[in-house]
């Protein structure tokens, strides 16, 4: 999988409002009601990463999710990364259909 060039990731993070792009990584943070709804979108988050066999750099502290994605291989932000954070904003997010 190819590095994007900075130009790409920006133009692409305008879908990803959340998301912002430095130390050649995609950073974001989530906040949720309580440790459990937090845990349990890690959870969920989880199952994608693996479906995906790409795994984020991510911590939380009780309700705050923080996530950097990059392609450790490619040494930057690749398609790969872009697939999985519209896996994480499709769980932490989801559309009230």
């Amino acid at each position: 999988m190819n590095k994007l060039s900075k130009e790409d990731i920006e133009k692409k993070l305008l879908r990803f409002p959340d998301w912002e792009y430095y130390d050649d990584a995609l950073h974001s943070e989530f906040e949720f009601e309580n440790f459990k709804d937090c845990f349990s979108a890690m959870s969920r988050i989880a199952f994608e990463c693996e479906a995906l066999n790409h795994h984020p750099d991510w911590s939380n502290t009780y309700n705050i999710l923080t996530v950097s994605l990059s392609t450790h291989s490619a040494k930057g932000v690749t398609e790969k990364d872009f697939k999985l954070a519209e896996a994480i904003e499709a769980i932490v997010e989801p559309d009230d259909e």
